[in-house]
């Protein structure tokens, strides 16, 4: 007689055995028809899942209650869509062997080998939403069978599918005691698909679909593997989010922050140099900059102290710190010291001997830093430290090195060095909390500064079933708990999520949404009871003995890369007054004006503004759409009669007219009110 606990709380009794969709009946027919799956305790499953032990069950529908997209009924309609965009493509290109399909946050992919005399192509693609439309108009089953795995093997070895027979070794390999198919109908009668679910309960409830586009992929990731074609989709329940999904990858494109940074000269990524190494050009430099100087007032307004640390360093430190070996994968490969690559060589130690040294950290050398907070514990612990000064708090723009994928890599948002705004304060157990809510409130300044008001909180915790936490589980509990009660004093919307915790601690992430919807992770302030235990840190208490401190690690931007990549789409380049490279272009309208024009300039340009003059002969209605081009916040216009008047004809961006004559030196002060307000006050408002 399974016991089955809801949501909230309340719990239902069964005689026997029973479906998820049976216990969603029990609970009202009108729910049970809106659902597409359930989550038995915790974990994701099909409606027609038996149930027949107690268990936690939460039904999960398209929408939450807030009326949002579900995550977890669109994983389920993606991952069946998968399913059947790869049956339509059967039905265009007979011959085609699948490989595997999963979801993704905004879609999913399937990969294919096609014939080589039949390869798929972009003019495929209307064929195959066609069959994929009549394939939900039909509102198939996805019925699930299972075979026991000699039986199974049997059958993948008679198709003679060498990708699915892979799929199924590799599913035993991690446990897997049975293997299971779906099919969209009746098995045995209809299209079917190696697969471990879960699937939404028929075809009919995806809703709407979109074939998107093709890529290369090898089998395994292997470049010496089988090349495949990876074949994107995205899936809805409902034609209106596609169209909306679609309309904002449209406006994406235009914000693009590869094709702006280049459009407006902000940054350069050059081969010669490196894949994923910025070079940040004069005009990008200025919205770094005025980042940095800006936070950096803020940070001094709190008690924060600068430091400089090196961009390189012993590799025992990072052994200490648990960096290294356990993450070298994502580290660039360690500096040998020449000593030790002399002493080893002449030993006769095989290039092969070297690198598995190399990949257990048995070799004395340098790494370049992963991570700033190794160098600011050793800036701590360079003097005895009281409990009177504490707590300290040491701040550094400090550039640390990752390597990732070349394919991973994406203009400013995933690079290989990057600039983070750091910061490590170490404290008393007893100022955790008070100091946790500082970084997050500094966390929230800056959003509020910048316009990024949407946003929720997620509370990344350790994963219970993982290894790759340090420190003791007491010390967990309580960094977990502290992280809990700063993130509900925000009055944002706060979410936790297990395994998303650092290794050495949990953390609070800012997830970001920009102005047409998409979510960014972004800044982070984390509990760390563990590095202090590793590097032995201590300070002296009230008691005259030695205590451990508590270290919190705090970025309000993170990666100033990928910080800055975002602002650049969240604005489309058209940045506040206060961050743009350029803030005014003065045009005269001939070369009569130009003396009046450079008078105008030295103004601003005294005042602190960075002005340009438009010198060329071009008309001014050319100068006026080559300033717009440029997103140049304020066009000041001059003529002989601005001249003799002592005034400036203002066009502010993105509004098409001209939005008339004041003072020059009213225009100047106004300018310095808006980059002093950082907006909150605009010359563009004075003339409302």
């Amino acid at each position: 007689m399974p016991r089955v606990t809801l949501p909230d709380g309340s719990v239902k009794e069964f005689e026997g055995a029973v479906s998820a969709f049976d216990v969603a009946m029990s609970i009202g027919e009108r729910l049970a028809r809106a659902a597409v799956g359930a989550k038995i305790d915790g974990e994701l499953s099909d409606l027609s899942t038996v149930i027949e032990q107690d268990c936690e069950l939460a039904l999960v529908t398209p929408t939450t209650r807030d009326k949002e997209p579900d995550a977890d009924a669109l994983f389920l309609c993606r991952h069946s869509a998968a399913h059947v965009m790869a049956e339509a493509i059967q039905r265009v290109v007979p011959g085609a062997q699948l490989v595997y399909g999963p979801p993704l946050d905004n879609g999913f992919y399937y990969d294919i080998a096609f014939p080589e005399d039949r390869p798929l192509r972009e003019g495929d693609f209307e064929a195959i939403e066609t069959e994929m439309d009549a394939i939900i108009k039909e509102d198939c089953t996805f019925t699930r069978y299972e075979m026991a795995i000699d039986e199974g093997m049997a059958k993948l070895q008679g198709e003679g599918s060498k990708y699915k027979l892979d799929n199924a070794e590799r599913a035993v390999e991690v446990g897997a005691d049975a293997l299971s198919w779906y099919a969209t109908g009746t098995p045995g009668e209809s299209w079917e698909d190696l697969c471990r679910g879960p699937h939404v309960p028929s075809t009919g409830r995806i809703g709407a679909i979109k074939v998107m586009s093709l890529a290369s992929s090898y089998w395994h990731g292997d470049e010496n593997s089988d090349r495949l074609t990876r074949v994107y989709g995205t899936a809805f329940f409902s034609k209106k989010d596609l169209n909306k999904h679609l309309e904002q990858l449209e406006e994406a494109k235009k914000r693009d922050h590869r094709l702006l940074g280049k459009q407006l000269q902000l940054f350069h990524i050059d081969e010669a140099v490196g894949q994923g190494l910025v070079l940040w050009t004069p005009r990008g430099s200025i919205i770094r900059k005025e980042l940095q100087d800006w936070i950096g007032t803020e940070l001094r307004k709190m008690g924060y102290t600068d430091v400089y640390c090196p961009h390189i360093g012993k590799l025992d430190l990072y052994k200490t710190s648990g960096h290294f070996p356990y993450y070298s994968d994502s580290q660039f490969v360690p500096v040998m010291e020449r000593q030790f690559l002399k002493a080893v060589a002449d030993e006769g130690c095989s290039c092969a001997e070297l690198s598995s040294m190399m990949a257990e950290g048995n070799i004395e050398g340098y790494l370049l830093k992963p991570m700033n907070c190794p160098h600011h514990i050793k800036i701590y612990a360079s003097q005895p430290r009281s409990y009177r000064e504490l707590p300290v708090r040491l701040s550094e723009f400090g550039t640390v090195y990752r390597w990732e994928q070349s394919g991973e890599l994406n203009g400013l948002t995933r690079v290989r060095s990057f600039t983070v705004d750091d910061a490590h304060l170490f404290c008393r157990p007893d100022q955790v909390e008070a100091e946790v809510a500082g970084c997050l409130q500094l966390v929230k300044l800056a959003f509020d500064t910048l316009g990024l008001t949407d946003f929720r909180v997620r509370v990344g915790l350790r994963d219970p079933d993982s290894t790759k936490y340090v420190g003791k589980p007491e010390v967990w509990d309580a960094a977990e708990d502290a992280c809990r009660k700063a993130a509900a004093g925000l009055g944002a919307k706060v979410s936790e999520e297990a395994g998303e915790a650092a290794f050495y601690g949990p953390k609070i992430d800012f997830i970001v949404k920009d102005v047409i919807g998409r979510e960014w992770q972004l800044g982070t302030v984390q509990i760390d009871y563990n590095l202090p235990e590793r590097f032995g840190l201590e300070y002296i208490g009230d008691d005259n003995t030695t205590h451990r401190p508590v270290m919190i690690h705090r970025a309000p931007f993170g990666s100033m890369e990928r910080f800055v990549g975002v602002l650049i789409e969240h604005f489309a380049g058209a940045f506040p007054l206060w961050l743009s490279p350029e803030q005014v272009r003065v045009l005269p309208i001939s070369e009569k004006s130009a003396e009046y024009a450079a008078k105008v300039n030295a103004m601003l340009v005294e005042a602190g503004v960075r002005s340009t003059v438009d010198e060329s002969n071009e008309r001014v209605q050319a100068k006026i759409k080559h300033g717009s081009q440029w997103k140049v916040p304020y066009l000041a216009v001059v003529g002989p009669r601005d001249a003799e008047n002592g005034n400036v004809s203002v066009r502010a961006f993105g509004i098409e007219k001209d939005l008339g004559a004041m003072s020059a030196e009213d225009f100047v002060a106004g300018l310095k009110q808006e980059i002093e307000s950082k907006g909150q006050h605009s010359v563009r408002a004075s003339f409302a």
